[in-house]
């Protein structure tokens, strides 16, 4: 790295990616620095900086500095990584040690040694700390090594879904043949089959996802699984809501066999919410006035889709934030963009998912499109067609905004 660049780190202070360290800091520190850097999105730790941003330098070699870092990334984290390594002359002979990590490292959650335990650090702003059980799930699943989508739900069972909705979904869009609704053994083995349940020490119990779309409640089980919608009459919040609604239920609604709605689930009460609140614009043309919805049907129900279908549900205590505003509809999904997505990936069609099973029947009905092209071909383009502007999709550390704006 050059000399301006780490003097620009230095000058902008310690942050998410950028940590501060005397070389003589306890091992113990610089380990979890490294891990809780590597179970966010890497970045560079200074050796011989101190906290308030003086250079004071390595007080070791630069040899032995380097294999004191090799030996702490190697013996004291796990699984042990190899991070790069390089020596920045300051002033005069002061040197300044970095160690660089990766972004996309694969192997998260990482660990740290703290005597026989090993134990999950997380980044949050300028500080590292033990992550908590939810934080270490996420981890889990960032890596794929762990599927929380078809994450058995303690207290339920077969009593906890929806049979109607279970064999519409079967009968009328699998277009499968079912057995009688009173047939619980053959129903099991469909069920467990197809991960909506999942057997656990001898009991069936449903999965997240199973719960999250067929279930009779589930918001008893899953305090999250749920849109909180509003609508304001100006451009920021207020008290004074035009409309509001907790939307809760199961995802999806239930159809005919010839395709008609017949009972509407948490999506199309989302839609509808959004269709009576969200106004119209209107414009001369030829003299007449002409009105239009203020936003492609399509778009929002992209924009809705994509949340329920992507949002983190290892985060318990947050719905999915559904708001219109006089110039704008904002959807808000708990969590980061899942794996490797980044917004630049999503504009150009990129395909992952972090909850497989929920994505896959929600294409079966429909709701989500085969080629994975939606935000590019259902948000984007229909924007720019309907008035002109560009959607802004927003990663922050704990959530994903996508707005939508009138004009």
């Amino acid at each position: 790295m050059l000399k301006t660049e780490l003097s620009e780190l230095i000058r902008n202070g310690e942050n998410s990616g950028v940590e501060f360290k005397r070389d003589n800091v306890h091992t113990d520190s610089l380990a979890t620095e490294i891990v809780a850097l590597l179970n966010l999105e890497g970045g560079h730790i200074l050796l011989g900086v101190e906290d308030d941003g003086q250079v004071t330098g390595l007080t070791r070699n630069a040899r032995a500095a380097e294999e004191w870092v090799m030996s702490v990334c190697r013996d004291r984290v796990q699984p042990p990584v190899i991070p790069y390594w390089e020596t920045v002359l300051w002033e005069g002979s002061t040197i300044i040690g970095m160690i660089t990590l990766p972004a996309d490292s694969p192997d998260k959650p990482y660990k740290a040694r703290r005597g026989s335990a090993w134990v999950t650090f997380v980044r949050v702003g300028s500080t590292s700390r033990e992550a908590s059980r939810e934080e270490e799930a996420r981890l889990y699943q960032a890596s794929h090594l762990m599927r929380y989508d078809i994450k058995p739900v303690a207290g339920t069972g077969l009593d906890s879904l929806d049979w109607k909705r279970i064999e519409n979904y079967f009968q009328n869009i699998l277009q499968q043949d079912c057995p009688p609704l009173d047939d619980d053994a053959a129903w099991t083995e469909i069920l467990l089959n197809t991960d909506i349940l999942i057997e656990d020490r001898g009991h069936v119990i449903a999965t997240v996802s199973g719960l999250l779309l067929f279930g009779n409640t589930p918001n008893r089980f899953l305090p999250q699984a749920g849109i909180t919608a509003t609508a304001y009459s100006e451009k920021e919040k207020d008290y004074a809501t035009v409309d509001e609604e907790n939307i809760r239920g199961p995802l999806v609604s239930v159809f005919s066999e010839s395709g008609d709605l017949l009972k509407k689930g948490a999506i199309d009460n989302a839609l509808d919410f959004a269709a009576r609140n969200m106004g119209t614009t209107a414009w001369l043309e030829g003299g007449r006035r002409q009105r239009k919805k203020a936003f492609p049907e399509e778009t929002v129900r992209e924009a809705v889709v994509n949340a329920v279908a992507h949002r983190d549900y290892t985060i318990t205590v947050t719905d999915i934030e559904l708001s219109l505003y006089s110039d704008r509809l904002e959807v808000i999904s708990p969590g980061r963009l899942p794996n490797t997505v980044t917004v630049e990936k999503m504009k150009q069609g990129y395909r992952a998912a972090r909850n497989e099973l929920l994505k896959e029947i929600l294409r079966d009905y429909g709701y989500v499109e085969h080629r994975g092209m939606g935000v590019r071909n259902r948000i984007l383009l229909p924007m720019r067609e309907h008035n002109g502007t560009e959607p802004d999709l927003i990663e922050e550390e704990d959530r994903f905004t996508l707005r939508l704006w009138k004009d």
